[in-house]
């Protein structure tokens, strides 16, 4: 994508940038290790950052994504998620101690050889802004040898002493740096070539931008084609020749793969009941979702939802959800 449409992009989703950050995790771990990231609930999105080695995201539903030092990857739904050592075996037992505000943790029985930063963006008045539904899944960006990775280092660190100090204006300072944060990382991604988004490129056009808001804004309603070429005011030929041109699917479709996108987020990244989720985004039962997950990802919904992680030694102890 060129820079022009990148920066045409991101004014489009300027209701987005009202954001409230938190870094949690501070994480330095070795051996065969693992740790649960729960859901937050609506409105969250959650980091990670590796500074050192390389480890592995695993989520239901979807492929394991490797992260080595350099990568940062934003998930911008709070889904849960796992991460964990690319060694199998017994997870080594884990330490925690609050420093400076920051959970440190670290192996006990393993020298580190990984080292990854966690944290969480909030997006405030979320249930106002549907646009945040747009997002993608995931973002991964590559920074290894890049200026970026010591650019997103250091705005971290400023949070986070802003946040410790204290000081007055101190939230509004580290609110507009963790803006700064989550624009760099969206700024990098959509200028990716690879990192197309259906409802993201259709925003890029007035009539088609009117009808994606439109739809996220009643998902539960039951759009038909002419309801939409209305929102759009264009004829229904324009409007699916529009869609197609900019998402490469018709109208009717884009609402069914929309639907289903955001059920998939509502089920990972929150703990709403499966019948208020299908309910909400315009399925006629939780039967009717549940066969449309399965479709989809082979697993019923709440196989969705990360459960309890492995016991990391033989006396059972757990580790902490992060």
């Amino acid at each position: 994508m060129s820079g022009a449409e990148t920066d045409e992009l991101l004014k489009a989703m300027v209701p987005l940038l009202r954001i409230r950050p938190v870094i949690d995790d501070s994480c330095r771990f070795g051996g065969s290790w693992e740790s649960l990231h729960a859901p937050n609930g609506r409105g969250w999105a959650q980091f990670h950052m590796v500074t050192r080695g390389s480890c592995l995201v695993e989520r239901p539903g979807l492929r394991p994504e490797r992260l080595d030092a350099g990568d940062i990857l934003l998930l911008p739904h709070g889904d849960s998620h796992v991460v964990r050592s690319q060694a199998d075996g017994i997870a080594t037992r884990i330490a925690s101690e609050i420093r400076n505000g920051i959970r440190q943790r670290r192996t006990v029985d393993a020298q580190a050889d990984t080292e990854f930063l966690c944290g969480r963006f909030l997006f405030e008045m979320s249930d106002e802004n549907p646009l945040i539904a747009v997002l993608p899944d995931e973002i991964v960006l590559r920074t290894a040898g890049e200026p970026l990775l010591e650019r997103f280092r250091h705005l971290l660190i400023d949070i986070r002493e802003e946040l410790d100090a204290g000081r007055v204006g101190a939230e509004i300072v580290a609110g507009d740096l963790a803006r700064a944060l989550f624009v760099m990382m969206l700024r990098e991604h959509l200028a990716d070539a690879g990192s197309g988004n259906n409802a993201v490129s259709l925003l890029r056009d007035r009539a088609t931008a009117r009808v994606v808001l439109a739809i996220l804004n009643d998902l539960a309603r039951d759009w038909t084609l002419e309801e939409m070429a209305a929102v759009a005011i264009s004829s229904r030929a324009t409007l699916v020749r529009t869609f197609r041109k900019r998402a490469g699917v018709a109208p009717m479709t884009f609402l069914s793969d929309l639907r289903l996108a955001v059920a998939r987020q509502r089920l990972a990244g929150t703990s709403d009941p499966i019948a208020k989720i299908a309910s909400e985004v315009g399925y006629a039962s939780e039967s009717a979702l549940s066969k449309a997950i399965m479709r989809r990802y082979g697993m019923r919904p709440g196989a969705l939802r990360v459960g309890e992680p492995r016991h990391d030694n033989a006396q059972g102890h757990r580790l902490r959800a992060g």
